[in-house]
């Protein structure tokens, strides 16, 4: 058999796995080789390759790879749960959903997780990793799987089979225990080396590597506040009986959907309007400083504080920080060349500073736009100048930064963290990252209002996932306040959107399978039209149709 290995021809005898042929190159690489590229797809190392396949490999250094690597992660601690507990059913928890580098895990059908079940747990996942037992994946008629996992009590994988189209299932199965996995995985137990389990919370926290070092165990990191803000949206979706994709179709079939959405989205006007109470409180609040990454919201959450602050007797005025962008050719630019538009440095602080301080003092001031398609900030006759009642409502990743507003009085300030907290999962074992339904809010706002494509969108997301990382997450805990501005149905909505903008990639561009993968996500998902969204509603900022200005 001739293949071509990273470029180079080589002779191999006997049919031979990509697991084989990894292991002949692996120490080119620096970090452990998790899937293979054969032809330009990705194969799982257990899979044979083919005589003359062009072969490349990811690790767990790669975002793909350290996908495939968590996903294995937690079916190991599934069937350590299960062996522990004495069978799947008893053993049931849910992945709820991530802080840091931890999956939180709450416990199902009256489990009792405590630091004995934790210990006895991670002891049994480390003897599954000893004996080195392979994940093996087999298509299953949908009925078979459907009497499988019924059998296991794995209610939501069989709900969510109704609305798979094709005639069969993969389903993997590691010894005794099966289970369902929307993704790739490693080829065997012994890939997977590097975890911790604790308890926390009435739950468990299965702690591994962070992409960028991905033999090393992340610390459990302590975000008190985004961890009861999650379980707070996590709980309201129980309550009204959709935690997973296959609840959400289930609604949507039964022509419930309608109602959903007005009901939800009174949740969270309930919500703003106790946040605008609490401000109202505080006397000396001047300035409203409103953060979070990319595609949370913002924008419209401002807006509609905004209308809540004034039934409380104040005139808040809306200012996007985005605003005092410098122009392009005065942006960083990254490691790669790239601008960086996530850093402090793209923003004119100085400028911002004097502005506010000018507005403080009682002085008008004239008030920037910025032209996201010239790459120009421009002044085109809007003026403001504060009065006793007024109240700016300022908003943008770096809010929560008092470098961005150092100038500002500390008492005149009041911080809210805003983000797109996912609480919906594929089903119980298969969660959706909160990075995933913000990428998609982005491509699709992108592609609507910036001019820019999905691939554009795609290819310049790890820079601002990076970005968040450095200038957002680190102070999201110093807000007064969290609010969750994901809507558990705005994946059908953003699907019809989305699909169009991801197939215009293809197959040999750079950002092809994360394309590929986010098509397969939405496939899970019944697409529902916009039109009864209302107009105010912060999905409207992304697919249009915003009474605001967005």
């Amino acid at each position: 058999m001739n293949i071509w290995v990273n470029g180079k021809k080589t002779a191999l005898e006997g049919c031979r796995t990509y697991g084989d042929i990894a292991e002949t190159v692996q120490e080119s690489y620096a970090h452990q080789i998790v899937l293979a590229v054969a032809d330009g797809k990705i194969q799982e190392l257990f899979k044979k390759a083919k005589d003359g396949a062009e072969i490349t490999f990811l690790t767990a250094a790669d975002k793909i790879g350290h996908d495939t690597y968590v996903r294995s992660a937690v079916m190991l601690l599934m069937k350590a749960a299960a062996d522990v507990a004495g069978s799947p059913e008893k053993g049931m928890m849910k992945v709820e959903f991530s802080i840091g580098c931890g999956l939180y895990c709450s416990p199902r059908g009256g489990l009792r997780i405590d630091e004995d079940f934790c210990r006895a747990v991670e002891r049994r996942m480390r003897e599954l990793v000893s004996k080195k037992l392979p994940f093996t994946k087999k298509a299953w008629p949908i009925d078979d799987a459907v009497r499988l996992f019924e059998g296991q009590g794995m209610r939501d994988k069989v709900q969510l089979f109704r609305y798979r189209r094709g005639s069969y299932i993969n389903v993997y199965c590691l010894d005794d225990y099966y289970d369902y996995n929307y993704g790739y995985m490693t080829p065997d137990t012994g890939y997977v080396k590097w975890f911790a389990v604790q308890p926390y919370e009435g739950g468990l926290m299965l702690l591994l590597p962070a992409v960028e070092a991905p033999e090393t165990v992340q610390p459990m990191e302590e975000r008190q506040k985004l961890f009861d803000a999650q379980v707070e949206s996590t709980r309201w979706g129980e309550q009204i009986g959709i935690d997973t994709v296959g609840d959400l179709n289930d609604k949507i079939c039964e022509g419930d959907l309608a109602e959903l959405i007005l009901v939800q989205e009174a949740l969270q006007e309930s919500r703003i309007g106790s946040i605008a109470a609490q401000i109202a409180a505080r006397k000396h609040v001047k300035f409203v400083m409103i953060a979070g990454p990319s595609s949370s919201g913002k924008t419209t959450f401002s807006h509609r504080l905004s209308i809540q602050l004034k039934t409380h007797g104040l005139r808040p005025h809306p200012i996007a920080i985005d605003n005092y962008f410098v122009n392009r050719e005065l942006t960083p630019k990254d490691e790669k060349g790239q601008y960086n538009f996530e850093c402090l440095e793209a923003i004119d602080v100085e400028g911002f500073n004097r502005d506010m301080c000018d507005l403080l003092a009682g002085k008008t001031v004239a008030m920037p736009t910025y032209n996201f398609k010239t790459g120009k900030r421009e002044y085109n006759g809007e003026m403001l100048t504060l009065q006793a009642e007024d109240i700016l409502v300022i908003e943008g990743i770096h809010g929560l930064n008092d470098k961005m507003s150092y100038a500002l009085p500390v008492e005149s300030k009041y911080k809210i963290y805003i983000s797109a907290l996912t609480c919906l999962n594929v089903d119980e074992h298969n969660r959706i990252p909160t990075t995933d339904g913000r990428l998609l809010r982005r491509m699709v706002r992108d592609a609507r209002t910036r001019g820019i494509s999905a691939k554009q969108t795609i290819a310049q997301w790890p820079s601002v996932r990076r970005g968040e990382e450095e200038n957002i997450f680190p102070y999201q805990e110093s807000a007064d306040v969290m609010f969750n501005s994901a809507l558990i149905y705005e994946l059908c909505v953003l699907k019809i959107y989305a699909q169009p903008l991801l197939y215009s990639i293809r197959q040999g561009e750079p950002e092809y399978f994360e394309a590929k993968r986010l098509l397969k996500f939405l496939d899970y998902f019944l697409g529902v039209s916009s039109e009864n969204l209302p107009n105010n509603s912060i999905v409207r900022e992304f697919v249009g149709g915003s009474c605001f200005r967005v």
